[in-house]
């Protein structure tokens, strides 16, 4: 199979069930910002180093830690990472899925559900459970794959303001709305989670002194 069909050379693309729309559609916008945020969670994961920096018991190093972690199985942060990163991702694919499908669509999909979400508030409440509370805005920053997750949360904010817009004009899943403002905590925390394990201290805002 081609990897071109030139049925886009006119700057339409077809979505799933549906029509054929602009490429500059705001659904297309929706799903291409969550494409965008899922190849930065990819860089990310081709960034970890290996090896990592040591093995340990992900339970003790959480909490309960119920979801990312297997606490039976000694298991080193840059493993975590990759399990954790690669369900997102894959979730993602899920997601986009989703909004490339219109409601109205006869098109049998299964709908992004709500399971998602549930997980990922207990995904962040493991990840927070090591980490000294904030006191300071942190500046994006200290480890590499912590600092890229800072940029994938940014994405991750930014592809949750384009399906808010499309679900002004057009009647959607509001399920996928939910997890990306979820992921982008996750991802926030994550990236705290990843300095704290390497030892690395969190860059802090310092307001500039204007006198």
């Amino acid at each position: 199979m081609k990897i071109y069909t030139r049925t886009g050379d006119d700057g339409t693309t077809g979505l799933f069930g549906g029509p054929r729309v602009s490429k500059d559609h705001i659904r297309i916008e929706a799903y291409g910002t969550v494409d965008e945020l899922n190849s930065i969670l990819g860089n990310v994961r081709g960034a970890l180093p290996k090896p990592s920096s040591g093995d340990f018991y992900g339970a003790e190093i959480t909490g309960e830690g119920p979801a990312i972690v297997e606490a039976e199985r000694p298991r080193s942060t840059n493993d975590l990472l990759e399990t954790w990163l690669d369900r997102i991702q894959s979730e993602l694919f899920d997601l986009g899925a989703d909004l490339a499908t219109p409601l109205e669509t006869k098109a049998q999909i299964t709908r992004f559900p709500e399971k998602a979400v549930a997980r990922l508030e207990e995904e962040i409440d493991a990840f927070d459970a090591s980490l000294e509370p904030l006191k300071a805005f942190i500046l994006p920053g200290g480890h590499p794959a912590a600092a890229g997750l800072h940029v994938a949360r940014t994405v991750c904010r930014r592809a949750e303001r384009r399906v808010i817009t499309l679900s002004d004009s057009e009647p959607i899943n509001l399920t996928c709305v939910v997890y990306l403002n979820r992921l982008s905590d996750a991802l926030f925390t994550a990236a705290r989670w990843i300095n704290k394990q390497y030892g690395i201290d969190e860059p802090q805002w310092t307001p500039t002194k204007t006198s």
